[in-house]
């Protein structure tokens, strides 16, 4: 049987479709702070996804319903470097995958962001088995909590949200593995 849906590296082709669905109030209600306001976001995120799979060989797929259909979200896993410079190590760098999904409203609830994930996830483990696949969301975000334990990922921490506009927000970070106090920190930063 064919998936239900079609998944493609994304383009600068797919940047309207990407601003129009990453500036939408609806899919930021969990974290209205993070919703894009420009379409130079927007470039700039697209760019940066296409960079994952150009580095990488994974990043976020664009996702649509049929070859031809609008796009529906984007959904995948892309590496996520960050340094952790300390005086023994100054040029240290702390990777791990980071497993992220948005999708139009309209979209939500249609089990995508499952089904691509478990893709994603298995993939990525298959490409880079010795980095820990992260995701990271806000506790009162109880459908991306339902799918990343779906796909197979556990509670590594929680903690307030720091830096986030809302004083009373709680961090969770999900991953595949236990993580190390250094993998920890890369995915909080």
């Amino acid at each position: 049987m064919a998936e239900p849906f079609v998944l493609d590296r994304p383009g600068l082709q797919d940047l309207d479709d990407v601003f129009e669905i990453y500036s939408d109030p609806r899919v930021w209600a969990h974290f209205p702070s993070g919703r894009m306001i420009k379409r130079e976001e927007a470039e700039a995120y697209l760019l940066t996804r296409i960079a994952d799979w150009e580095i990488d060989g994974l990043g976020s797929w664009i996702v649509r319903e049929s070859e031809d259909g609008p796009v529906l979200g984007m959904c995948g896993c892309g590496v996520r470097r960050m340094p952790l410079a300390d005086e023994w190590n100054p040029d240290r760098i702390e990777a791990y995958w980071n497993l992220g999904y948005r999708f139009r409203p309209e979209a939500q609830g249609r089990g995508y962001a499952s089904e691509i994930s478990r893709l994603a996830v298995a993939r990525a483990q298959e490409l880079k088995p010795e980095l820990p696949v992260i995701a990271y969301l806000l506790e009162h975000n109880a459908a991306s909590q339902k799918v990343v334990e779906k796909v197979g990922l556990s509670l590594q921490h929680r903690a307030p949200d720091v830096g986030n506009p809302d004083p009373h927000a709680m961090r969770l970070v999900y991953a595949d593995r236990p993580l190390t106090g250094t993998q920890l920190a890369a995915a909080l930063i």
